[in-house]
């Protein structure tokens, strides 16, 4: 069975996740869509969801930013090996992303064809 994957979408841009959420929903990998504002929402979902395949990570966020998020999830066995894709309008962020754990980067404004081809990615993997 080809299995579809449930997405966490962290951004504290309320427009970006609504525009994630409209593009995953035709998306042929994608079962279900959940959203976070901030890292900390992010880790409160994660610890409650014990069946989220791929993380959509937004690194310049209040209350707590991607690069932390990612820190602090790294501490959690069961969850450290979500694959996290970064989303940024900021290429020079990166470097820092990839040293703290993320699986693949895209740069803002996403368009649709990549998001895909990076799902794809990651589902190969899984």
């Amino acid at each position: 069975m080809d299995k579809k994957l449930k997405l966490l979408a962290v951004d504290d841009d309320f427009i970006n996740l609504k525009l994630i959420r409209s593009m995953l929903k035709n998306s042929p990998d994608i079962r279900e869509v959940i959203e976070a504002k901030d890292g900390l929402e992010a880790l409160n979902k994660i610890k409650n969801e014990d069946d989220i395949d791929i993380i959509l990570l937004d690194i310049k966020m209040p209350v707590m930013d991607g690069i932390e998020f990612m820190e602090n999830i790294s501490l959690i066995p069961k969850k450290r090996n979500i694959p996290i894709i970064i989303l940024t309008t900021d290429e020079t962020m990166k470097h820092k992303a990839f040293d703290s754990g993320a699986f693949d980067f895209l740069v803002k404004p996403i368009r649709e064809h990549e998001l895909y081809k990076k799902i794809a990615k990651v589902k190969s993997l899984l």
